[in-house]
């Protein structure tokens, strides 16, 4: 078995990592707060204190992060994982990022040998804990298959969508419909509560319908049980739609809905919400509606 990097512990990138361990792989683990790795040091995971440790003890390097300047400086940055890398290893980033950037880590581990897969998810914290995530893979053909025993451990789909940056544009693809979906959720079961029929009964019929979708069984779910614990943060998921926005603008394809979704979630991050899940885009459609602390 291969050892295994990973760098990023946090909400989807804990239980991915605990995954892979309980599948039998070794791991070297790094997160810029320790307590994550402290933890999986408990169950035999060996903590590295930088990026560039992880790649001089790893095989293949794994990163799970927030945002495209997190990936850039964790890999090419001082101490980064550019310089731990030798010949023949696999690199692959599972974060959220710009296609450009998933292109330019490429580029540049390229020159030193090294494959690179830009790899984001779908499934948000129960996929990563169920090890049932939906992923979209950017890169070399060879490397996908290299990596392919790692990604059935860690997700239940995984479909190799074609050169770099390609996985990236996938997962902003992915994003949209995700948003849009939740708005449109939150406005069926805001309407019916304010003329005043029961939402629960609304979702329930739904589900048995044509409207029926993850996001209207989830989200529904956690609209009526005022639920808005983070799954998935607002913020990244604004993040996520201006990649989507950048991406849309450089194609000169119009994202109509996309742009007013968009505009609803700056509305809440402007209202300190942006630690919410993202399901919380209903608290803002029922202030509007008159419907604010029933």
């Amino acid at each position: 078995m291969e050892k295994i990097g990973f760098i990023g512990l946090g909400i989807m990138g804990k239980p991915m990592a605990l995954n892979l361990m309980k599948a039998g792989y070794d791991l070297v683990v790094h997160n810029r707060s320790q307590g994550s790795v402290n933890e999986l040091a408990e169950k035999g995971a060996t903590p590295a204190a930088s990026p560039k440790e992880v790649a001089e003890k790893s095989d293949i390097v794994i990163s799970m992060l927030p945002d495209s300047p997190d990936v850039e400086k964790v890999c090419l940055g001082p101490g980064g994982v550019r310089e731990g890398l030798s010949q023949g290893m696999l690199f692959i980033d599972m974060s959220t990022i710009s296609p450009q950037t998933a292109q330019k880590v490429h580029g540049e581990f390229l020159e030193l040998g090294v494959k690179t897969l830009d790899a984001p998810v779908s499934g948000g914290d129960v996929g990563a804990q169920n090890g049932t995530l939906s992923i979209m893979v950017g890169g070399d053909a060879a490397a996908f298959e290299r990596a392919v025993p790692l990604f059935e451990i860690m997700g239940q789909n995984q479909v190799h969508m074609g050169g770099p940056g390609a996985g990236q544009l996938t997962k902003a693809c992915n994003q949209i419909v995700v948003g849009v979906t939740i708005q449109a959720v939150a406005e069926a079961l805001t309407l019916a509560r304010k003329a005043g029929v029961d939402p629960a009964k609304v979702r329930e019929a739904l589900l048995g319908g044509f409207a029926q979708s993850r996001v209207l069984d989830l989200h529904g779910l956690r609209n009526l049980e005022r639920n808005f614990e983070p799954g998935f943060k607002l913020a990244l998921h604004r993040k996520d739609l201006k990649i989507a926005e950048q991406t849309g603008h450089e194609q000169c394809v119009p994202l109509l809905a996309t742009s007013l979704v968009a505009g609803l979630m700056d509305s809440l991050l402007a209202q300190g919400k942006g630690e919410l899940d993202h399901s919380c885009l209903a608290l803002l459609l029922e202030g509007l509606s008159g419907l604010e602390g029933e």
